[in-house]
């Protein structure tokens, strides 16, 4: 029987105690970290050589579709009643309300440096010690609206405009591709400000801190963010029921892209999984 995942602002006290329990000991079994050290690991951007799966190419959505259902199935191994909550950021946009209570994820960094002082995760509590990043920061950090270059989040509208194309994805399968749901949602576009930083990545840009790079994962709305983003792909297939996955099939041979995304039937390392299979996990989850 498939699971749910709720808007984090719906959760109960007590499930919101639950989850928030289940991700402190995944990170004091050490292996919380060692899902850091995945995304940091398949953090390939377009301008290196080499297969891409997680960012700048057509499997950002059924990549880290399977990263979250790998993520879920250790939370559930420690409370069973846990699901990702998702946070939807085109409706609780203020700083204050959930996800950002003192219950859940605690609030904004200091201005100084950033430093989160206040929930679960502060590193005053000594539960949330950051171990795996590209900085010797230990404390995990944030700065809502990127102070020094402000961002707005994205809204319902910049959203609706990118479930409205009818295509998956297109040539040159990169962050350069200006057709496609894909990179529309994924987020990477020209400019400077809110400009350049589109949905999925100007969410990143707008919490800051450690949320922005590689080792993104070390901040716990990480996994809330990217229901939320699964969920839009969910929808994206809701309403364009024929669209596919693209590339269906592995590219020409004097494609410069050969070999380096992932086509529909490929696995996803450093999983099995496929984008086909990704496509429609309904009998696993759904969205509340």
């Amino acid at each position: 029987m498939a699971y749910v995942r709720k808007d984090v602002s719906t959760l109960t006290r007590a499930e919101r105690r639950r989850f928030v329990g289940a991700l402190l000991e995944l990170k004091r079994r050490g292996e919380y970290d060692e899902f850091v050290r995945t995304h940091i690991d398949y953090y390939v951007p377009d301008g290196e050589r080499g297969l891409r799966t997680a960012h700048m190419a057509p499997s950002f959505l059924p990549w880290h579709r399977a990263y979250l259902l790998e993520f879920e199935r250790a939370l559930r191994r420690v409370e069973p009643s846990v699901t990702i909550p998702y946070w939807d950021w085109t409706r609780d946009r203020s700083t204050t309300s959930a996800p950002w209570t003192g219950d859940l994820l605690g609030g904004n960094g200091r201005r100084t440096d950033h430093r989160v002082m206040t929930g679960p995760f502060a590193y005053a509590t000594g539960d949330w010690t950051v171990t795996v990043g590209v900085t010797d920061v230990a404390y995990l950090t944030r700065d809502f609206g990127h102070t020094r270059q402000p961002v707005d989040l994205p809204t319902r509208r910049e959203v609706d405009e990118a479930l409205a194309d009818p295509v998956y994805d297109s040539a040159p399968w990169d962050s350069t591709s200006r057709k496609g749901f894909r990179n529309k949602l994924e987020g990477w576009g020209a400019g400077r400000g809110s400009a350049s930083w589109r949905i999925h990545n100007r969410v990143h840009r707008w919490v800051g801190g450690h949320m922005v790079g590689a080792a993104s994962v070390n901040d716990p709305v990480f996994w809330l963010h990217h229901a939320f983003v699964d969920l839009q792909w969910t929808r994206w297939r809701r309403r364009h029921p024929e669209a596919r996955y693209l590339p269906a099939r592995p590219l020409d041979v004097d494609d410069p892209q050969r070999g380096r995304v992932v086509a529909r039937h490929e696995p996803l390392p450093p999983w099995e999984a496929t984008p086909d299979r990704m496509e429609e996990v309904g009998e696993i989850y759904r969205y509340a």
